[in-house]
């Protein structure tokens, strides 16, 4: 069984920054957020055998929070979205290409010097498939970025239609998906 979990809240997520790679530690408030996931994980008996997580910090250490005691792997395929030179740009008041994107990510490429949303769910399903023999066996925790968490759903659940590309994930935000029949099911968000 697997289950994603979204970073905690960073200086960027507050500032309404598009965060992207930069390397950001959580906020003392990003910290609270994976500790209660902790609890909630606690309070249903789920014990993680093993954390995979992007190799930025704020994943890593939501990944730490949340599941004490399990080891933590980093993945290079769990890092969020390459936002290029809109990198830190604020959200407030967004290029208009980036307005463009955001209003229709189905149907808008991303700017130039973007990553495509194709190449996240690309390496986000080489990295879940990479896995499910582990899965089938053990608990696992995923812990990643909103935009990566969004590829690993679309790549779990093909008939989206891209749904999840505009669907708000918020800090700490989980969802689970197990294997039947050596298959995984469709992930669904448990908090």
């Amino acid at each position: 069984m697997i289950y994603i979990i979204r970073h905690g809240q960073t200086d960027k997520n507050k500032s309404n920054s598009l965060q992207g790679r930069s390397d950001d530690p959580l906020t003392p408030n990003g910290k609270k957020q994976a500790e209660e996931a902790c609890k909630r994980f606690q309070e249903q008996g789920i014990v993680f055998d093993v954390v995979y997580s992007s190799p930025l910090i704020r994943a890593v250490d939501t990944g730490r929070l949340a599941a004490p005691g399990a080891p933590v792997v980093t993945d290079e395929r769990l890092i969020e979205m390459d936002y290029g030179p809109y990198e830190g740009m604020d959200l407030t008041n967004p290029a208009p290409e980036v307005i463009t994107f955001f209003s229709d990510f189905v149907h808008n490429p991303a700017p130039d010097g973007m990553e495509q949303l194709s190449s996240v769910v690309e390496r986000a399903g080489a990295f879940i498939e990479s896995i499910k023999e582990e899965a089938s066996q053990k608990t696992i925790l995923i812990s990643t970025h909103a935009i990566a968490m969004k590829g690993i759903l679309e790549y779990l659940t093909p008939d989206s239609g891209g749904a999840y590309w505009s669907k708000y994930i918020g800090n700490c935000a989980v969802y689970r998906a197990e294997i039947r029949d050596g298959e995984y099911t469709v992930p669904t968000e448990i908090f």
